[in-house]
Formats: C-alpha cells, structure tokens, sequence
C-alpha cells in the first residue's frame, strides 16, 4: 500500500482488512473516488456487484449475512440512495442480522447547511443511527481504519445488529499519507458463568418434561443443540428465524403451533437466542413452569417476563457447557413425554394437512425438488406464510425470513445475495405476484452475473 492514498482507497483497504470479499453497491458521483479505488485494487480483492436500485443492493447484503451469518455490506450515495434502502436496513435489525450500510455524503463544509447540493437530506447520520447500532462519519483518510473497525466491533459484540459509516466525497478524495490501516481484532465470544451452568443443569436435570425454543441466536449451536436434545429427550421448538437448527425429521423438532402445545405441558423450558415472544405475550405462564434462558441480549430477559435463570453467553458455548454439566447429574429421559411428544406432532401435522390443503401440494414439491443443502426464501406472501409451519428444514440457515418486520417485496433481491454468498447451495425464492414486482427488474442482475436463482411466483 503506497502511504499516499485518498480516502476512497483507505476505505478499500479497510474492508479489506476485515476481510470483506464482496460489497453490493449502486456507484454516484460522491462515490467514484472509491470505486477507482477498488478498481485500482486489482481482481479478486473485493467483488463488486452492482444491482439495478439501491434496496436490492441492501437487500442482497441481507441475505449474505442471514444465509452465512458474516458481514455482508452495501454501498450507496447520499441522501435518496441510503433512504432506498433502510427497508432491508430496518429488516437487518428485526433479524439480528450482521449488515455494514456505508454511504457517501456531501462535502463536509456543506452537511447540515441546506445549500441543496446533490443528494443532501437533513441529519442522514441521525437517520442511520436510529436504525443501527452504530452510526459514524469518516472524517479522515487516517481515521478510516480505526472507524471501520469501530464499527464491525460494534456490529458483532453481543448480539449481531446492522451497523453504518459515511464518508464525505471531499474526504474520498483526499490524498494523504496513511501509515497503517490497522488490524480488525474480532470481539470475544462470551462464555456462560459456571455457577449458572450448573444450576441450569440442575433444573434441566429433574425435569420431567423439558422444552428448548430457540431463535436466531441458536443457529450456530445447532449441532450442540441436537445433541443437548438427544440427552434430555426435549422437544425443540421454533418459530421463524429458529427453524432448522433442529432438523425437521428429528422427532424432537416441533414447528411453532406444536411447540405451543407442548409448552402448555412442560415443566421447564430451556429458551435459546429468542426473544420468546409469543409464548410469554400469549401462551403464558404459570409458578409450575420454570423459564431458562440463554442470549446474547440482556435487555430480552425481563422485556416481558422475567426467567428463573438468565445466562447472557454465546448460544454454543452454552449448549456444550450445558451437555457436560448434565453428564454429572442422574437423570432419565422420560419416555412418556417423548411419546407425548410423538403424538402432538402427529396431531399437528393432520391440522396443517386439514387447514393448508391448498398450499401444502406446492410446498412439498418445492421440498422433494430442493436439494436437502437447499436454501428457501420466503415472502409476506400465503405461500411464504405457510412455509413456517408446513416446509421441512433440514438444517440451520436454510430457511431465510423477514423476522418480524414482515418487510414486502424483500424477498427476491433477498434470494439473489443468498446465491451470491452459497454458490454451492441450491436457493429457491418464494413470491407473491404483488411483492415479486418489487425487486423482479433485478433479473437483470442475476443475468449480468450469472446468479443461480429459483423463483417462483404464486
């Protein structure tokens, strides 16, 4: 790296360093000192892709980190350009989802004056700080590492959430001497405390009818999990994001209106990387049944009811922890409740068969057609809706939604950056007419880059 550089090329470089392989992006004028730079790069450093609109940009960045859980980023100008794609921003925060936004900015002297240069908007930092965790402009060439780095600690220390920088096109200009861009040092997993460990354990021990509900924050553990299941005999139940780190043809896995029977008759409930929602909003509780709970996200454990015991520690340390801990312990599996468990699931399944008669035919050709490493992207759309609950997923990171945002129209421009990221899994993206039309133009993309892609449209 030549200590003369402009700031576009600081900015290449510092994604470089940790360890960015490909950005999505929709190039403008405030932004061409960094495309230069990236070109000046050379092949194979940073891939750049480039759709048709800013929120496919966004959206193809989202689906890079749901469907791998690492950083996927997007570039965009100013002003219109960021606010195109704070959809998939606000979407990247209802799923925990690790996104880098970065965008350009008018000259420094200029933000916040209302002189009306091309694509100023009012407080855009305060814009993004709204939707992130974190929200700075680079100031300098020589500060660009150190807020590069700032902000993938931020985005990935506890609970992954999308984060975002901006550079002025005066600093993206700039030449200056940068000595070092700087090494990105990864935050620390948190381990579990050993004293919660163990009286967890105890409890998970003695009881007669355990239940594990997980979330996102469980689809790194998924190993650990099943494992953690099979020494228990616990059913794992899930929603949405959780489906998958339990393989639907393990007889333990449940999907989510199965869950919410078999919670009304467990004893202790073991809740991993989930926000729980539903069950404390709506299925209740009572004094019989004892809540445990595992995240990342401290702020989640009182947020409506309070659990018995709450660990704040990674999702797989937790589960492993929690598996030897158990070996200390005398306990049996209670071959009642697993064939309880049997017949919920079997009860389930004849609803879903009854109640989905129309939808079911069409989600399980999709299922037999889908390889078993496939990828499904769903869409607020019935077809979508019905995959959460009537759609085998048969390992985590395999179905990818909305979360909670429910965020229409994401769905396909979602799918291509799942593509782009699994280039050896199969993807297979579901739509409604009205959403598909969204992001449809995108094809033009997938055609431009030979994106392997699968939609199909009800």
């Amino acid at each position: 790296m030549s200590p003369q550089i402009t700031g576009g090329d600081a900015l290449a470089w510092a994604l470089e360093s940790i360890g960015l392989d490909t950005l999505y992006a929709v190039p403008g004028g405030q932004l061409d000192h960094f495309f230069d730079a990236i070109q000046r790069m050379g092949p194979n450093r940073i891939r750049l892709l480039r759709p048709r609109h800013e929120q496919a940009a966004a959206y193809m960045a989202f689906g890079h980190a749901r469907s791998t859980g690492t950083v996927g980023a997007y570039c965009v100008v100013p002003g219109p350009g960021v606010l195109n794609t704070l959809a998939a921003l606000s979407t990247a925060w209802a799923t925990s989802s690790p996104v880098l936004c970065i965008s350009g900015q008018v000259p420094t002297h200029a933000i916040g004056s209302g002189a009306g240069y091309l694509h100023e908007i009012p407080d855009q930092l305060g814009i993004l700080a709204r939707l992130t965790r974190f929200a700075e402009r680079i100031e300098s060439p020589q500060s660009t590492g150190a807020c590069i780095h700032k902000a993938m600690a931020a985005m990935l220390s506890g609970r992954p959430r999308p984060v975002s920088v901006e550079m002025p096109m005066d600093v993206m200009s700039e030449s200056s001497v940068v000595s070092d861009i700087g090494q990105f040092v990864r935050p620390a997993v948190k381990a579990p405390d050993a004293g919660q460990i163990e009286e967890a354990a105890k409890r998970l021990a003695s009881a007669r009818r355990p239940l594990i509900y997980v979330g996102s924050g469980a689809l790194d553990a998924s190993q650990e999990i099943t494992q953690l299941s099979a020494l228990l005999g616990a059913p794992v139940g899930a929603f949405r994001s959780g489906r998958g780190v339990l393989d639907s043809r393990n007889p333990l896995s449940l999907v989510f209106p199965a869950a919410r029977r078999a919670w009304a008759e467990a004893d202790v409930v073991l809740a991993i990387g989930t926000r729980l929602k539903y069950p404390q909003m709506y299925w209740g509780l009572d004094e019989s049944l004892k809540v445990i709970r595992v995240d990342l996200d401290s702020e989640e454990f009182d947020r409506h009811q309070s659990p018995e015991i709450a660990i704040k520690a990674d999702a797989r340390l937790t589960a492993l922890a929690l598996a030897e801990a158990l070996t200390r312990h005398e306990m049996q599996i209670n071959r009642n409740w697993t064939a309880r468990i049997s017949d919920i699931r079997r009860g389930v399944e004849g609803e879903i068969s009854q109640h989905l008669s129309v939808q079911l035919p069409w989600l399980s050709a999709i299922r037999q057609a889908v390889p078993e490493e496939g990828i499904l992207v769903d869409e607020i759309t019935q077809m979508g809706y019905c995959s959460w609950y009537a759609y085998p997923v048969y390992g985590p990171r395999s179905l990818v939604t909305a979360g909670y945002q429910g965020t229409l129209g994401y769905g396909f421009a979602t799918a291509l950056g799942v593509a782009v990221a699994n280039p050896d899994r199969p993807v297979v993206s579901i739509n409604g007419d009205g959403g598909y039309l969204y992001t449809a133009n995108e094809w033009a993309t997938a055609m431009e880059y030979g994106i392997p892609l699968v939609a199909v449209v009800f």
